[in-house]
């Protein structure tokens, strides 16, 4: 067999190995820089915990590092016409994900998000002002429940808090399907309750709710008289006059009937966990629809495993007594010993 020798040419050169830590380096640097969200700073510190001491004069200086991070962070932007990039229209499994978009309002749901939406008779929904970018004034979103657990399914950015701004927003969501809507939990914002007041149900007759007021007024001294006269008129109505909110929205006896959950907490606790997993303040509307996909893609491996009979979450079992201990109670509600169940209900809330 033929062998081919050649002398060293002058391009040649002596192996480096102190060389291969700090590509190692940079190449983490770079992978990291891609899927985490964490300060350049942060980065740096984190790849030279255990960088070797022999290769220390091979690292680039601390700026051309911090600069190969945000290069590559360098995010795409909306185009010309303001929509977002084809990427962010997709969920990560490339599902299609943007239900509507103009200048007035943006909604992220895909296909399947709807068909669960549909699939349950009582709603939850919620805002968050914080998380939103410049041109949109609230992140505004659906949820419903899968099991024991409530998923959020539709993400809305509103330019307003009007009435006419949750309408459009409804009337985009509810133009998708035949949604059997009983029930929507929301706040008591009165934009959020114009728009939807025609959807939710029938609760606890009026006359039993003005009662059960006459009965807990009788048991209050007279210098409780302010918070009951602002209670009076705020919730329960004075003669003619109508409360500032109906009795309706705020009456939860038949969501405990129905085993609904009584309040919007869960809601309101993903919106406090999201806003912290987003981590500044009014991001552009890009990083935004980029948390929106992640935390879509996060909650598809919940559906699916509550689809596979698993649960993803159980409540503190204090809170689970007194889910118990509720339901019990409202099923054995008997009108004429109002004032017994009153009591009894009391000493199971806590101020």
């Amino acid at each position: 067999m033929d062998a081919f020798l050649s002398q060293p040419t002058s391009h040649s050169h002596a192996p480096q190995p102190d060389r291969v830590p700090a590509i190692q380096l940079k190449n983490d640097i770079k992978a990291r820089a891609i899927i985490t969200d964490e300060p350049t700073s942060s980065i740096i510190h984190s790849a030279l915990r255990t960088y070797p001491l022999s290769a220390a004069g091979e690292l680039p200086r601390n700026e051309a590092l911090m600069l190969m991070i945000r290069r590559q962070r360098t995010t795409e932007t909306v185009d010309v016409n303001g929509c977002l990039p084809e990427k962010l229209r997709k969920t990560y499994r490339d599902e299609d994900f943007i239900l509507h978009e103009d200048k007035k309002l943006i909604i992220f749901a895909t296909k399947t998000n709807l068909s669960i939406l549909k699939q349950n008779k009582h709603w939850f929904a919620d805002g968050t002002f914080k998380v939103c970018p410049d041109d949109y004034y609230q992140l505004f979103t659906l949820h419903a429940m899968m099991t024991n657990a409530i998923i959020p399914l539709v993400y809305g950015l509103l330019i307003g808090k009007s009435s006419e701004d949750y309408n459009l927003f409804f009337e985009k969501v509810l133009a998708q399907d035949n949604f059997q809507l009983e029930s929507i939990m929301t706040d008591f914002e009165t934009g959020t309750i114009k728009s939807v007041k025609d959807m939710l149900p029938n609760v606890l007759h009026k006359d039993q709710v003005i009662i059960g007021f006459d009965l807990i007024c009788d048991q209050f001294d007279d210098d409780a008289d302010d918070l009951l006269d602002y209670f009076e008129k705020t919730w329960i109505g004075t003669g003619r006059e109508k409360p500032q909110f109906d009795h309706k929205l705020w009456n939860v006896y038949d969501r405990v009937t129905a085993t609904v959950p009584r309040s919007n907490n869960s809601v309101e606790g993903w919106h406090n966990a999201f806003a912290n997993r987003v981590s500044i303040s009014h991001p552009n509307i890009v990083k935004l629809a980029e948390k929106i996909r992640r935390e879509q893609s996060k909650f598809e491996v919940d559906m699916a495993k509550l689809l596979q009979g698993h649960t993803i979450k159980t409540k503190k079992a204090c809170y689970r007594r007194l889910d118990e201990r509720i339901p019990r109670l409202v099923n054995g509600f008997d009108a004429s010993q109002l004032d017994e169940f009153l009591k009894n209900i009391a000493a199971n809330v806590t101020l």
